[in-house]
């Protein structure tokens, strides 16, 4: 069985007061999971122009594997504004080239040959990129082991209550945070105030292998039909938090693939995630002795 690992959705420039810096959690996935020795891509589209061109050449330094169609739509971007307190605000530019991935045969040829994907709400807020990854996902072959992970991302209004549905039913991992937590728990109408039980109410009704919560200073949790793993989160040193939570799917997905526990795989995940957030950006090398631990 092929063991190739999919970040899949947005690929994107996020543009900063002092610089853009190039974003997207299915690259920053991919990216950390290769850390790991596995055969990962990005699968995501850009425009034809000079954004588009310096996307590429980020993933060919990084020696990132990638299917990345150039679309004749600009390449996305963030931008990042700073308000008077320092708070960044976020417009998430529309119309662009990863609204838009096509699924074309290579595409099909992939999803035959996917062991794990990580997919996100973001993506789909467009007709065209949701359908693609609809479509990877149902072409995904149904084998033991496989592993479709919905890490749900709500960003400002771009998701529906369908949107998210549909995303429950197709994957068997779904990553959430507290906040998104309580946001979807009003969509949907789950009664009482405990995030616990709202966890197992989506575990029960969509039949998840695992649904992982986190809840940022106050550690996280994996649950899974009978257990529940806890993990605090490291005091660290903080550079910045970008990436941090994609890093965290990423070694926890890797970890599961290796053969670990439940509790090995979060606890490394717990671990990497905190690494990342001493980093300066989304994508630093991890030490050895972190990536050795699936050894």
């Amino acid at each position: 069985m092929n063991n190739i690992i999919v970040g899949m959705g947005e690929a994107l420039w996020d543009v900063l007061p002092e610089g853009k810096k190039i974003g997207g959690a299915p690259a920053n996935f991919a990216y950390h999971v290769s850390q790991f020795g596995f055969d990962s891509r990005v699968v995501s589209a850009v425009g034809n122009d000079e954004l588009g061109d310096e996307i590429m050449e980020v993933f060919k330094e990084k020696q990132l594997k990638n299917q990345i169609e150039r679309v004749d739509y600009p390449t996305g971007t963030v931008q990042v504004t700073l308000d008077d307190e320092g708070v960044p605000c976020y417009e998430i530019k529309e119309g662009v080239a990863w609204d838009n991935i096509p699924f074309t045969d290579e595409l099909k040829r992939l999803a035959l040959n996917t062991r794990a994907v990580c997919f996100g709400s973001l993506a789909q807020r467009n007709e065209v990129s949701r359908a693609t990854i609809n479509r990877f996902l149902d072409t995904m072959p149904d084998i033991d082991g496989q592993l479709k992970i919905f890490d749900i991302n709500l960003r400002q209004d771009f998701y529906t209550k369908e949107v998210l549905r549909e995303s429950f039913k197709r994957c068997n991992i779904l990553k959430i945070n507290d906040e998104e937590l309580v946001t979807i728990s009003r969509m949907f109408g789950y009664p009482g105030i405990d995030l616990q039980d709202k966890c197992w109410i989506l575990l029960a009704k969509y039949n998840l292998k695992m649904l992982i919560l986190t809840c940022g200073i106050n550690g996280s949790y994996v649950f899974t039909p009978g257990v529940v793993s806890f993990q605090e989160t490291p005091k660290v040193p903080v550079a910045d938090t970008v990436g941090a939570g994609d890093s965290f799917t990423a070694a926890f997905c890797a970890s599961i693939l290796n053969g670990k526990s439940v509790p090995e795989a979060h606890k490394l995940a717990v671990e990497v995630s905190a690494y990342v957030c001493t980093q300066s950006g989304a994508m630093p090398e991890l030490p050895v002795i972190l990536k050795d631990r699936l050894l």
